[in-house]
């Protein structure tokens, strides 16, 4: 079952140091006995690391506070930029997964910030457009829905799970029918910030 909290941490890399990175970054978790932790390099971005932690609750941080420091003084000299976390919520998902986090050797998150006056109603529809399309598609593995719980980047996280090459998932997404899914989405329910969308790919060091 997919976790109902996660902890979500960014850093923005030095691209000629990416690997080194990942590397003490994974070596890092495995010295501090965080194995639920999963480390992804964005394909977007090079310069890019994203990391999904399961919590068990918002205590879990303060216990993970000296770890955290431990981490930013290993690869501090290799960033291009400072930590971002943020926890999110589970809500639901069309298509769950028997683990805490997709298996899958690539994830998407997708994330938008709907308008809280008509959150409601966007549940509806989302669930019978949004979560229509990848129901019906099975390049899509895995699709969780979470909210922003502690962001400064708040509102909807998408966590999508898939196994097929970048290019054939992206066409779930880019066809004419879910076109006009954005579009009914940006004249209805999201604030003009838009749909932000990163692919990555799992690190396996």
């Amino acid at each position: 079952m997919s976790a109902r909290l996660l902890l979500v941490t960014e850093v923005p890399v030095q691209s000629e140091e990416i690997d080194k990175t990942s590397a003490a970054w994974e070596a890092h978790n495995a010295a501090s006995g965080h194995h639920g932790s999963v480390l992804y390099r964005s394909l977007d971005d090079a310069g890019l690391l994203v990391e999904l932690t399961p919590i068990a609750g918002l205590a879990e941080i303060a216990e993970r506070e000296a770890a955290h420091r431990e981490l930013y003084t290993t690869i501090a000299p290799a960033l291009a930029g400072d930590f971002r976390r943020q926890v999110v919520e589970f809500v639901e998902a069309p298509k769950d997964t028997d683990e805490p986090l997709p298996a899958t050797p690539y994830i998407q998150l997708r994330h938008v910030e709907v308008k809280p006056p008509v959150h409601d109603a966007y549940r509806e529809w989302r669930d019978r457009t949004i979560f229509d399309v990848v129901r019906t598609h099975d390049e899509v593995e895995v699709f969780l829905a979470y909210h922003s719980l502690l962001s400064t980047e708040p509102g909807v996280l998408f966590v999508s799970g898939f196994s097929v090459e970048p290019d054939v998932y992206q066409a779930v997404f880019t066809s004419p029918r879910y076109q006009d899914i954005v579009k009914q989405a940006g004249d209805t329910y999201i604030t003009d910030r838009g749909l932000y969308t990163r692919i990555y790919a799992r690190v396996e060091n």
